[in-house]
């Protein structure tokens, strides 16, 4: 019994000292062994073979390793060159804005509000009254130069008239006229044989000449009205000139009474109704120029977006691009559009105080282009509204090569 657990004890240290061996070849797996003289080497024991067998499984990983870092460093330069090659296909922007046909509707007559068809936020159509001026001036202007215009038309046809009645009188005058040459002629022979007195050729004389001078004033009168019918005695009254004067003067009274109420334009929602009331005095010259002498109207339908490019990001873009367009008011989704056109002048151009550089001391700064993308809207989609911020990215279609490189 007692060397049973003597075998035991030995079998258990010769393990501890083969854990103890494998402890220290992982702690130093580089440091060699010991020179001994060849009189105190021992024969191969299990601690050295399972050293020699980490030593192996640890130059396997090194190599993996090696491996591992150069590979990564190859998709590293390949994934830059793929993202180089792909980088100029897209121009993007931040720089962009929802925009939408928008205008100040009112009116160029002058009057008093007399009611407001319309309330905040209400999608109109075309044609659709918004607002509307008191029409009973207006009304009262038609109707005075309607009848005047009726005047007018009867003065006309008055004129036509009294020319056919000169040319009557002129026929009549000439008839006299020639009875008095006769009568003169005649007395005249007489007066030479003495057959008449002095006296009645005198008269008749005299009397040739009145009837004349008669026959001239009334051509000259005739020829004064006809120029007062435009030359043509046979003008119809609907073509005279003061016919036409009185007509535009009916139909610039008709049109004040039409613009007396204000019907939308175009479809969209109105907005700023609340500062135009009834009973407002609404002044035609400053009425756009006051918040309460128009209605504002936001088209719906006529709606793009508008974005500011950089210049250097122009280089390939152009009209009929398709562009991704995110809208930050809708986060996740992207509308898609298409490049309409491209400003022909920078922003900066526009500005009141444009810049000067003829001076050559000046600060370079990337100017900004104005780019108009018209948006593919589907019906029931969101609602987009002129003023939201938006990012685009437009896809040329250009794509760099290697030979950009060299």
């Amino acid at each position: 019994m007692t060397t049973e657990i003597q075998a035991d004890i030995g079998a258990r240290a010769a393990r501890g000292a083969c854990r103890s061996g494998d402890v220290v070849a992982r702690i130093r797996p580089e440091a060699p062994p010991l020179e001994q003289p060849p009189s105190a080497k021992a024969p191969p024991t299990a601690p050295t073979a399972a050293g020699a067998s980490i030593q192996q499984e640890h130059g396997r990983w090194l190599s993996l390793r090696t491996a591992l870092m150069a590979g990564g460093i190859i998709v590293a330069a390949v994934g830059s060159l793929i993202f180089w090659l792909e980088g100029g296909r897209y121009a993007t922007s931040d720089d962009a804005n929802v925009a939408a046909a928008k205008v100040l509707v009112t009116t160029d007559v002058s009057g008093l509000v007399s009611s407001v068809k319309v309330r905040e936020g209400q999608n109109v159509k075309a044609g659709q009254v918004l607002f509307q001026v008191d029409p009973l001036q207006f009304q009262i202007a038609l109707d005075s130069a309607r009848a005047n215009l009726n005047q007018v038309a009867l003065n006309i046809r008055s004129m036509k008239e009294t020319y056919k009645e000169l040319l009557s009188n002129v026929e009549s005058q000439k008839a006299q006229v020639a009875l008095d040459v006769v009568t003169n002629d005649r007395n005249a022979n007489l007066v030479s044989n003495n057959d008449v007195p002095r006296q009645v050729y005198d008269q008749s004389r005299y009397t040739l000449q009145l009837d004349q001078a008669r026959l001239k004033s009334l051509q000259q009168q005739a020829e004064v009205q006809l120029a007062t019918l435009a030359g043509n005695a046979d003008i119809r009254v609907e073509d005279h000139p003061l016919y036409q004067q009185a007509k535009a003067a009916v139909d610039e009274a008709q049109r004040q009474l039409n613009h007396a109420t204000v019907r939308a334009p175009f479809d969209g929602v109105v907005t700023q109704v609340d500062s135009l009331q009834p009973g407002t005095y609404l002044v035609s010259q400053t009425a756009a120029l006051t918040a309460t002498g128009a209605v504002a109207l936001v088209s719906a339908s006529d709606v793009w977006v508008t974005a500011q490019m950089k210049e250097t990001e122009l280089t390939y873009v152009k009209a009929g691009d398709r562009v991704d367009v995110t809208i930050d008011t809708y986060p996740g989704m992207t509308f898609k559009g298409t490049v309409e056109s491209i400003s022909p002048a920078s922003g900066s151009e526009f500005s009141i105080l444009p810049p000067e550089n003829s001076s050559g001391n000046f600060v370079k700064v990337v100017q900004r282009v104005p780019v108009k993308i018209a948006i593919d809207q589907t019906p029931g989609g969101p609602v987009l509204r002129a003023g939201m911020s938006a990012y685009v990215s437009i896809g040329t279609g250009h794509r760099r090569s290697l030979s950009d490189l060299f």
